[in-house]
């Protein structure tokens, strides 16, 4: 009888406290999620909005349209004009551990083919951003580029190549083109024949979404 007495305060003092513990835990899972859609996007003069204001760009209406699918989404461009893989690589570490996103969006490689960059080394910082980016335990989009077939058949092959091999790991997802329907219309490019106009920026977002909504539901 005594026993059961000495269990019975025992347990009159610890299950409020377990109850407690669980609803800390079930707290903290609670607010996880909420880093995990920070979505961080690494690119250059395309995601940077050139010639235009930053609001009109391609990345913060991916912003605004994720607002209305969830409030929780926070959409960091890093994005610089005319970075290359290499530049985008040197920055990566601090920006993921500044911003622990649960996904990062890679829009780098154009200015690398575009100044003949060595393929390998395209290729070496694209593969180095990747794992870089796992390793935060972030998924990953790649978004495919290419460059005008005057540099050349094995040169453009090799380039094109290059974000299919970056994208091989089951937690990274290449995009089509980004400029898909776009770098082949005057009409949508700026004066100098490089840049997407204001007017694009919505055709450049169709293209890209799909892979990142696929990815936002996976984590």
């Amino acid at each position: 009888m005594i026993i059961k007495r000495f269990l019975y305060r025992i347990l009159r003092v610890l299950l409020p406290a377990g109850l407690l513990f669980l609803c800390l835990a079930s707290g903290a899972r609670a607010l996880q999620p909420a880093a995990q859609h920070s979505i961080l996007v690494v690119g250059d003069s395309i995601s940077a909005a050139y010639g235009m204001s930053l609001e009109q760009g391609w990345v913060s209406l991916l912003a605004e349209h994720l607002q209305t699918s969830g409030p929780d989404n926070q959409v960091i461009n890093a994005s610089i004009s005319g970075e290359t893989t290499a530049g985008g690589l040197r920055r990566l570490p601090e920006l993921l551990d500044r911003h622990s996103p649960g996904l990062v969006i890679i829009e780098l490689g154009a200015n690398d083919g575009m100044r003949g960059y060595p393929i390998a080394s395209l290729r070496a910082n694209l593969d180095k951003m990747v794992e870089l980016s796992l390793a935060a335990d972030a998924r990953v989009i790649i978004l495919a580029m290419e460059i005008p077939p005057n540099y050349g058949a094995r040169y453009t092959a090799a380039f094109r190549e290059s974000f299919v091999l970056a994208a091989s790991d089951p937690r990274t997802s290449l995009s089509p083109f980004l400029l898909d329907g776009v770098a082949t219309n005057p009409e949508l490019m700026q004066a100098d024949g490089i840049h997407p106009t204001a007017q694009a920026q919505p055709i450049l977002l169709a293209n890209a979404l799909p892979t990142i909504e696929a990815a936002l539901a996976q984590q």
